[in-house]
Order: structure tokens, then sequence, then C-alpha cells
């Protein structure tokens, strides 16, 4: 079986999702901000804050290469991997890449809490998350399938997911 890959925005339940689903399918789960954050000995806020957006990237690119190589996993990309041309091209070859998507409300309301999310720590977050998906609309939509999560739940994704990609 192909892997399945999972990317979108920060919020559309790229990890729960791909835990439940690897599970399911019998399958490894791979986070790439994870293992970057493993790698790396800190969190991702701290990366963007002191080493900035532009080297996250290049690990995230390096990451992103070497969880493509892995089969038989379902691989959830950080929220911006897709920026990077490469990066899609990559995860195409070796996997089935769905796009999980909601709204800009739903997305706040799941990530309200969670302080370490580094693109979200404006004064008017709904706005910049509205900003940053239309931004990124063109390279979302490149990926195989989309799923809006928006009012769905978990098992419901996890389920819609097996539908289309036959796993």
């Amino acid at each position: 079986m192909k892997n399945i890959v999972l990317v979108g925005f920060m919020g559309t339940g790229k990890s729960v999702v791909g835990k439940r689903l690897a599970k399911e399918l019998k399958m490894r789960f791979i986070s790439t901000d994870d293992i970057i954050e493993d790698m790396e000995k800190r969190p991702i806020a701290e990366i963007f804050a002191k080493s900035g957006e532009p080297y996250f990237r290049k690990v995230e690119k390096e990451v992103i290469s070497q969880a493509a190589d892995s089969e038989n996993v379902v691989i959830a990309a950080g929220g911006g991997a897709v920026l990077d041309e490469e990066n899609i091209a990559i995860l195409k070859k070796k996997g089935i890449v769905v796009c999980l998507n909601a709204a800009p409300e739903a997305v706040y309301e799941r990530t309200k809490k969670h302080k370490h999310r580094p693109l979200l720590n404006v004064d008017d977050p709904v706005s910049k998350i509205k900003e940053l998906m239309d931004k990124r609309a063109p390279y979302y939509a490149k990926a195989d399938y989309q799923i809006n999560t928006s009012g769905m739940s978990v098992p419901e994704v996890v389920k819609e997911i097996i539908k289309i990609t036959n796993a």
C-alpha cells in the first residue's frame, strides 16, 4: 500500500487524524513537526523565533525527504510544508496526498489554547488564519484529495480517507 500523506493548515486535524488512521490501517505514524522538534531539541516556536522561518523550512525539507522514503506510513506534514514545490513532488511520488481543510473559525477554535503556534501570535488570529489560508490555497490544491474537516469527528475523517484512498 502507498503511504498516505496528510497536508493542510494547522488545526485541520493532521496529527490527530493521522495517528488514528495509522492505527486503523496498521501503519506507522510520522509527524514531520515532531521529528524536527526531536532533532533540534527545541519547539518549533523557538526555532521560528531564534533561527527564523527559512532555517525551519530547510530542516523541514530534509525531514520530508527522509519521511517520504519510509514505507507503510501515514505522514502528517507541517502546515507550511506545501509551500515548497519539491516537498509536494516528493510526497506525491511516494504516497497519496490528502489535504485536510477547515473553516478559519474552526481552525481558530481548535488552536487558540496552543501558545506554540508561532504564526498565530498576533492581535487578530482569525484574520491571520484567513490570510495564510488564502496564500496557501494554490499549494494545498495540488493534493490528490481534499477533505473539509469542519464539523467532522476524527473517526468520520478517518473513514473518509480510507474510502477515497481505497486503503
